[in-house]
């Protein structure tokens, strides 16, 4: 168990420098924002290096960007938006298509409700009697934001660590957290957790667990002579995998279906899982008696490996304080934190994040990065396929947390890291040289040319 000593404070980072500055034109919404005591305040660690980790005040994920101004609530929703432009713009008033005057007729009620309207990004199809639910990228960027809010309320110092979970939320993808013992790992996923109006679930890995306790089984049921299924954990929307390197690979390999095709097949049947479904792992990188090295085929189901690096003294002092305060790290609800985001809210932001615009020179510098990891001296296992559209993905979510609707060489250079560093493996003389895989990573990004 990691959370027992987690960080604890209130903290409401800044924003993730480089973001866009709000739309132009956009009020600033009427009601006044829910943020923390101590939201605004700087937190002392300094904005992140790309590329760097496993020290102190260098997280290995950027800082997250500042929300743009949400738009204001208008009488009737915006036109549909213009693919690639990222926006819509409605026509200035007395201007608009040249039409004959006279009375229109008004639209039939059974089109009406079958009509779907796109606002900036996103709005939920309406069904027939059902009440129009919207929810646009402004709206779906400021919850996110304010998700990174709600647990810096309880996990102090870790703002580039959340910023990892809300990619993976974007990209629908998994996650490897790895740190030493006491950094609040565990902590840090229950916050996010009660954060997101979703279902989670936990399991604690252990080497006795069996796969059916994470998948579920068939049970027989004396009152009806039948056998039925009775659903695992895995079934839910986010899933905790504590320790996942202690239980045996039979186990662990459970979760392989289930991470790739969002199933699991029991009894020769597919049975499919809540949508959205997310795996964040937590292991151990210092003790390896009695624990079993996820392999390489798993490890590529990540699509992110975040590492949560030891505090700085002054965050120390401030989890010190809060304990000394009486925070319980059992009790996030006396902590003040509270779900701020939905799955509407994901589904939002994950269809802006698809269009996001990426030009065919990011595209080949993203292949040219990869494609340097496969002749890389030092390394006897490249990056796959897999790896380069994992980066591709983080690199578009990264600059759609930023307010922008393209993606630059800087965003892959910032996500390349913490998305290919688990997809590499190192040669055993390498390894006894002391090279490491970022530092591979690092030479990489310095001699493959960017494009201009």
């Amino acid at each position: 168990m990691t959370d027992q000593s987690g960080s604890a404070g209130p903290e409401a980072g800044g924003g993730l420098p480089g973001a866009a500055s709000p739309v132009p034109g956009r009020a600033a919404p009427d009601e006044p924002s829910q943020e923390s005591p101590d939201a605004g305040r700087d937190t002392g660690t300094g904005p992140a290096v790309p590329g760097r980790t496993g020290t102190a005040g260098s997280p290995d994920v950027p800082e997250p960007p500042p929300p743009p101004a949400a738009a204001a609530e208008v009488p009737e929703p915006p036109p549909p938006a213009v693919p690639g432009n990222g926006a819509a713009t409605a026509p200035p008033s007395g201007q608009g298509p040249q039409e004959p005057q006279g009375p229109q007729e008004p639209l039939p009620a059974a089109r009406a409700q079958e009509t779907v309207r796109l606002a900036v990004s996103h709005t939920v199809p309406l069904l027939p009697g059902a009440d129009p639910v919207t929810r646009t990228e402004d709206d779906a960027r400021a919850a996110l934001v304010r998700v990174r809010d709600e647990v810096a309320k309880a996990v102090v110092g870790q703002d580039a660590t959340v910023s990892g979970l809300v990619l993976a939320l974007l990209c629908r993808g998994h996650v490897l957290v790895e740190g030493v013992p006491g950094v609040a790992k565990t902590l840090l996923v229950r916050a996010l957790s009660a954060a997101l109006d979703l279902d989670t679930a936990r399991v604690q890995f252990t080497p006795d667990l069996m796969p059916g306790d994470v998948t579920g089984s068939l049970v027989y049921d004396a009152r009806t002579a039948r056998f039925s299924f009775r659903e695992g954990p895995v079934f839910t929307n986010l899933l905790l995998a504590d320790e996942i390197n202690r239980t045996p690979p039979k186990t662990q390999a459970s979760l392989l279906e289930a991470m790739q095709e969002r199933q699991v097949s029991v009894d020769g049947r597919p049975r499919t899982l809540p949508d959205p479904f997310l795996v964040i792992a937590t292991q151990n990188p210092v003790e390896y008696e009695g624990t079993y090295p996820l392999p390489e085929a798993q490890l590529d189901r990540f699509l992110l490996k975040l590492t949560v690096p030891l505090p700085p003294r002054d965050v120390e002092l401030r989890v010190l304080a809060r304990h000394a305060e009486g925070f319980d790290p059992q009790d996030l609800a006396a902590a003040g934190v509270r779900p701020v985001a939905t799955a509407k809210d994901l589904a939002a932001a994950a269809a802006g994040v698809r269009r996001v615009d990426v030009s065919e020179a990011v595209m080949g510098y993203v292949v040219d990065v990869v494609r340097a990891t496969r002749v890389s001296p030092s390394l006897s296992l490249g990056v796959s396929p897999r790896g380069a559209t994992a980066l591709l993905a983080t690199g578009r979510a990264w600059a759609w947390l930023s307010g922008r609707g393209y993606v630059t060489p800087d965003d892959v250079k910032a996500l390349a890291r913490p998305t290919l560093r688990h997809r590499v493996q190192l040669r055993p003389e390498a390894e006894l040289e002391g090279t490491t895989a970022e530092g591979v990573l690092d030479t990489v990004l310095a001699t493959v040319p960017v494009p201009r």
